[in-house]
């Protein structure tokens, strides 16, 4: 069984949480140069995702029956990333409202997202509670303080369940960089990826060890029930089309 070297550490959190919003950033101007884009609005907008994204993943996890001041909400409160994506969402739809740029930046966002997740839950995965008890020998172990400060079983190995995630992510990367060019229509790369990540994500949740809520599924789950939907029917949409040829057969 592996150990848990960082838990409940805010400062490993917070810096592996930067790192992965600084390579989202260096893969976005990458691409944005990749694909000859050049409007300058593409920066507030990316601007507008980051900063509605850490609101929307406190915000959105604001718990009314606990007692405490703006600043140790916004520095110990819950986060979500489902929450977070969906401020995101907002933030790019807003910005685009503000600057007037009309363009699909779906397919320009969607491995950048993959990228910053990649990295955030390495910080998560370090410092928070892993899982569920697992009878596999990749369990994590939570000493008896660890536990207790992070509400898990002590002595026993863990899912990793942020490591499934991670994995999840880091191939679903790889995926969009050889396909990021082929799908039908501009926007296509970001609603499969969204759908994936939400199907995934559902079936992760029952071993993330997450409060039940309802019917033996967590909050995050009942959501996904809600949102799955209307992307499955989205992302059948986008299979339903011819891809488009490579940007190198393409050319004349």
């Amino acid at each position: 069984m592996i150990g848990l070297p960082f838990a409940g550490d805010g400062l490993v959190h917070a810096g592996l949480l930067g790192l992965g919003i600084l390579a989202a950033l260096l893969f976005y101007a990458y691409e944005k140069r990749r694909r000859g884009l050049t409007d300058p609005r593409l920066w507030p907008i990316a601007g507008f995702a980051i900063a509605f994204g850490a609101i929307g993943s406190r915000l959105l996890t604001w718990d009314f029956s606990r007692q405490m001041s703006l600043v140790d909400w916004w520095g110990n409160g819950d986060r979500s990333i489902l929450a977070g994506l969906v401020g995101a969402w907002f933030g790019v739809h807003l910005g685009k409202r503000l600057t007037g740029y009309r363009q699909s930046t779906g397919d320009l966002l969607a491995p950048t997202v993959a990228l910053a997740l990649i990295i955030g839950r390495v910080g998560c995965l370090l410092t928070e509670l892993p899982g569920t008890p697992t009878g596999g020998m990749w369990g994590l172990m939570l000493t008896p303080t660890q536990a207790a400060m992070l509400g898990g079983v002590p002595g026993v190995g863990l899912h990793p369940s942020f490591a499934y995630e991670i994995v999840f992510h880091a191939a679903a990367f790889a995926l969009m960089w050889r396909y990021r060019d082929r799908l039908p229509q501009s926007g296509d790369l970001f609603i499969c990826y969204v759908t994936s990540y939400a199907l995934f994500r559902f079936g992760v949740e029952f071993v993330r060890g997450n409060e039940v809520l309802w019917l033996g599924m967590s909050r995050p789950q009942w959501f996904l029930l809600v949102v799955l939907p209307l992307l499955l029917w989205r992302t059948l949409r986008v299979f339903g089309k011819p891809l488009r040829p490579k940007l190198e057969e393409a050319a004349p």
